[in-house]
C-alpha cells in the first residue's frame, strides 16, 4: 500500500503561482507506471490535470496547457506540480495519484486545496 502527502496548497490571486508536491510515505515515484495530478470540485467529476509516466513522456488537460508543469525528481522522491498564472477556474481539491499497470493498482493522497481568488 502507498500513502501519498500532497502539500502546497493555497490561497491565491488571480495570475499567481503556487508549486505542489507529491511525496509517497512509503514506496518510490520512480518505481510508478504514472504519477498524476487530478483536481475535483464539490459536485463536479474528478479530472485529470496532468501526469508523467515512467519513461517521462507527459500529458496535460487542456484547460491547464502551457500554464502547469508536471516534473519528477527521483532523487527527492517527489512528484511536483507547478502552477502559474492561476484563474479563478482551477480553485479545487488537487489530489495526486500514484499508479501501477500490473494488477491496476492506484493510490491516491488526501488532497490539497487550492483557491484562486482575489
Amino acid at each position: 500500500h502507498v500513502r501519498l502527502v500532497e502539500t502546497g496548497g493555497g490561497l491565491v490571486q488571480p495570475g499567481g503561482s503556487l508549486r505542489l508536491s507529491c511525496t509517497p510515505s512509503s514506496g518510490s515515484v520512480s518505481k510508478a507506471d504514472v504519477m498524476a495530478w487530478y483536481r475535483q470540485v464539490p459536485g463536479e467529476q474528478r479530472e485529470l490535470v496532468a501526469r508523467i509516466r515512467r519513461d517521462d513522456t507527459i500529458d496535460y488537460a487542456d484547460a491547464v496547457l502551457g500554464r502547469f508543469i508536471i516534473s519528477r525528481d527521483n532523487a527527492k522522491n517527489t512528484v511536483y506540480l507547478q502552477m502559474s498564472s492561476l484563474k479563478s477556474e482551477d480553485t479545487a481539491v488537487y489530489l495526486c495519484n500514484f499508479h501501477i499497470y500490473f494488477g491496476g493498482n492506484s493510490y491516491w493522497g488526501q488532497g490539497t486545496q487550492v483557491t484562486v481568488s482575489s
